[in-house]
């Protein structure tokens, strides 16, 4: 027979309080601080309501991890925490037992509850606040500590999350008393309305992450673009896709001009993505000029001034830029020389680098090829969808395999692969590619790299893929079809 292993007393203990819900209640003021997380689990397992309020009551720690208990709370458990939660709020003073701060509905300790006691006791002030509480926008906090609820927030067309907006409007009757910080925020609706419901009652300040994925109008942005100014501990935006009036064009540098000061306050930021946005034209300076702890810049599809690539290349923060990437941007009009300083001045930290589908063409690439040289830290190259040679993308491949740390390189299929020489997406031709398959496995041969090189003959940035050749190990070319990452997703 198998032996089985006898509950050990503290959970017979447990078990014996709960068969009673009302002894437990009146025995939580004696109860033992180290019971609290696994007491707390057992209560929130069978739903006991009446019970989970009174222990909200009596949590000895600071910080209450909801949001890390095996099920995300739905209303009925949120509504009974609350309860409990509005019952001290109501009182004058705090209890002298009552330590709770914060109640946190993210992800962020996935096994706390598992670790218990001694993990629960380390968890004090959440680096979601990198300040003590202050003044929230549009409410008169009083001198006593709020309690802090912690929440990421997602404001999305149409139907909003229930659990969400009940959570908002709760702490909207009680902004005087607690404060809702976010540290994450997206934004995938373009409803003035619902935006602002949402960034009146957050704390804007708490914001260190945002994602802004909606077609926006003018009027949108310009509604809200007061209280991204706030977020001033912002470090990671995301910004895509905002229409352009087309028939307006005064309005659309007024406007830009405005966004563009907005951004400009946004100090902390240390990554930027912006995608399909018509006001960087012009207004790059503005924006980037105060941001001096930028470290990653992502410019796709948006329309750009050659003097905002100047502006790039001699921009003091490009000597600290470790990921870099333009794509869609046609430069095959502008001159090489801004991208060659740019190159130079980032290439002591530069660890991506992606310019791709830009229409690079060879003298181009020929007139930054030195400065690319000279980025001794890069582990990532995209090159995909620029219009060059085969001798010209066998001397880029020469240069790159001398970087040491260099582990993927992505390279266009060479002009001779196309008809009449000519770079149009979907017109590659295998058979010409034969051609010169032979010609790029011996440079491969001869330079005795082992950094994984792909050649892209095709791509779709809407519905996110590459098709590429990869030449294997046995010497014979593959073809694959992968997904298009983005550039916080690329293997660095």
């Amino acid at each position: 027979m198998s032996r089985r292993t006898p509950p050990s007393l503290q959970y017979q203990a447990m078990q014996s309080l709960l068969s009673n819900q009302a002894l437990a209640i009146s025995a939580l003021e004696d109860l033992p601080v180290l019971l609290f997380p696994s007491l707390f689990v057992e209560v929130y397992a069978r739903a006991h309501t009446e019970m989970l309020k009174a222990l909200v009551q009596a949590w000895p720690f600071s910080c209450l991890p909801l949001g890390d208990l095996e099920e995300s709370p739905n209303l009925e458990t949120l509504n009974a925490v609350l309860e409990g939660l509005n019952l001290l709020l109501a009182k004058k003073e705090h209890p002298s037992r009552w330590k709770l701060q914060f109640l946190d509905l993210r992800n962020d300790h996935p096994n706390i509850w598992i670790e218990g006691y001694p993990s629960m006791a380390q968890i004090s002030y959440p680096d979601v606040l990198t300040d003590r509480p202050t003044e929230n926008c549009g409410s008169m906090m009083t001198e006593e500590q709020p309690l802090i609820l912690l929440m990421d927030l997602t404001i999305k067309h149409g139907t909003q999350d229930a659990l969400q907006g009940h959570l908002l409007q709760w702490v909207r009757e009680r902004r005087e008393r607690v404060q809702l910080c976010s540290r994450k925020l997206r934004i995938l609706s373009d409803s003035i309305s619902e935006i602002q419901k949402a960034l009146r009652v957050v704390r804007l300040d708490s914001i260190q992450e945002l994602k802004v994925n909606k077609f926006w109008h003018r009027e949108t942005m310009k509604n809200i673009v007061p209280y991204l100014s706030q977020m001033k501990n912002l470090r990671i935006l995301q910004f895509s896709r905002m229409r352009v009036n087309v028939t307006c064009r005064h309005k659309n540098f007024s406007y830009s001009c405005k966004y563009a000061v907005h951004l400009g306050q946004l100090q902390h930021l240390q990554e930027l993505y912006v995608h399909k946005v018509f006001f960087l034209y012009g207004q790059l300076p503005t924006i980037l000029r105060n941001l001096t702890l930028l470290k990653t810049l992502s410019l796709s599809s948006c329309p750009l001034k050659e003097a905002d690539l100047w502006f790039l290349s001699q921009w003091p923060c490009s000597r600290q830029l470790k990921h870099l990437r333009l794509r869609s941007l046609p430069l095959d009009n502008f001159s090489p020389e801004p991208l060659r300083v740019l190159l130079k001045h980032a290439a002591g930290t530069l660890e991506t680098l992606a310019l791709e589908d830009c229409a690079i063409t060879d003298p181009q690439l020929l007139g930054i090829l030195p400065a690319l040289s000279l980025c001794s830290q890069l582990s990532f190259f995209s090159f995909y969808g620029n219009h060059i040679s085969i001798s010209v993308l066998q001397s880029l491949l020469s240069h790159m395999a001398r970087l040491d740390c260099l582990r993927q390189g992505i390279y266009p299929a060479p002009l001779e692969c196309y008809p009449c020489h000519e770079r149009w997406v979907g017109d590659f031709e295998p058979e010409r590619f034969a051609h010169v398959q032979a010609q790029l496995e011996q440079s491969l041969r001869d330079m005795g790299t082992t950094q994984k090189v792909q050649i892209c003959i095709n791509f779709c940035h809407h519905y996110k893929y590459w098709t590429f050749y990869n030449l294997g190990p046995d010497g014979y070319w593959v073809v694959t079809v992968e997904n298009l990452p983005g550039l916080s997703a690329l293997p660095l």
